[in-house]
């Protein structure tokens, strides 16, 4: 009986989330990368420079030349943008000053359940503090170290990334 309600678990499983789903996955390890920056400009000043859903073409490296392209719903919940031509990521949320996005499976590699959330708060008339937070699931990486390495190389590229910001939105 146990070998049957066994087979039954995996026949279910299946056929909710496909065919080849692994059952001897680890288990997830979802990690938080949360960064900020502060911007001596208002926020609406702010936000106006680097927060249009493919503005991040011009800070997310300091060669500001990313290419970014909107594929559907332009700036909306659910729009899809295109990175470099090889990163889709699609709106999840958005508000005033901020959006959250998430990447899609993509076939054959690792899922990792990948999110950010970029907004931009404001403190007084003058000041504005960016916020940058990272959430994904490391337990693909062989060991502590990698996942260290892996979260540490995301951090450097995205405080870099706020770094581009701050000097766009200052100067």
């Amino acid at each position: 009986m146990k070998m049957l309600s066994t087979l039954v678990g995996v026949s279910i499983s299946a056929a909710i989330f496909g065919p080849g789903t692994a059952w001897a996955q680890k288990a997830p390890e979802y990690v938080s990368i949360p960064m900020e920056i502060t911007v001596n400009k208002p926020v609406a000043d702010v936000w106006a420079k680097i927060g249009g859903w493919c503005e991040l073409s011009k800070w997310i490296s300091a060669a500001g030349n990313v290419p970014c392209e909107i594929k559907s719903d332009h700036s909306n919940m659910g729009s899809v943008r295109v990175i470099a031509g090889r990163v889709t990521e699609i709106m999840t949320a958005k508000s005033r000053y901020g959006y959250g996005y998430t990447q899609p499976p993509v076939g054959g590699k690792f899922y990792n359940l990948y999110h950010g959330f970029f907004e931009a708060v404001s403190v007084n008339a003058t000041t504005t503090k960016v916020n940058y937070t990272l959430m994904l699931d490391v337990s693909d990486k062989a060991d502590q170290p990698a996942k260290d390495a892996d979260v540490a190389g995301r951090r450097k590229q995205f405080e870099a990334a706020l770094q581009n910001i701050k000097k766009l939105a200052e100067g």
